[in-house]
């Protein structure tokens, strides 16, 4: 059974490492970088998926996602400035996402191709009820 206990903490501790450069990157003041980055530091899951899209399509969703919201009164954090910074950016990006240890936010998180530097955020709290 000592195989499977290791095993654990081997994904346990490349968690940890794969933790610190998205910290790293989200060093800014804005409300979203620093709601992100609180997030991450309390135990947050996240990812990073393979593979890009065009900026200007994730500008595009975004738009649709914050007209809704604001329909809906639903709380986010970031969207106008993450479509600000996404429309002009004219290369492919990578999709990473935040999702807070008790489930109440989702950050979305706009990386270069490379996923070495971040290039929009957003966050969005969570229907009440929703599951993590």
């Amino acid at each position: 059974m000592r195989g499977g206990e290791a095993e654990v903490e081997e994904r346990e501790l490349a968690e940890v490492e794969e933790r610190e450069p998205l910290v790293r990157l989200l060093v800014g003041d804005d409300e979203a970088s620093v709601a992100a980055s609180e997030a991450l530091m309390g135990g947050a899951a996240h990812v990073v998926w393979d593979g890009t899209w065009p900026a200007e399509r994730y500008a595009h969703t975004c738009a649709i996602r914050l007209r809704h919201t604001r329909r809906t009164g639903v709380e986010t954090l970031g969207p106008e400035r993450a479509v600000r910074l996404l429309g002009p950016h004219g290369r492919p990006v990578r999709l990473g996402q935040i999702t807070a240890a008790d489930g109440a936010w989702i950050h979305l998180l706009f990386l270069t191709e490379d996923g070495g530097a971040l290039v929009a955020r957003t966050g969005v709290r969570r229907a009440t009820g929703s599951p993590p």
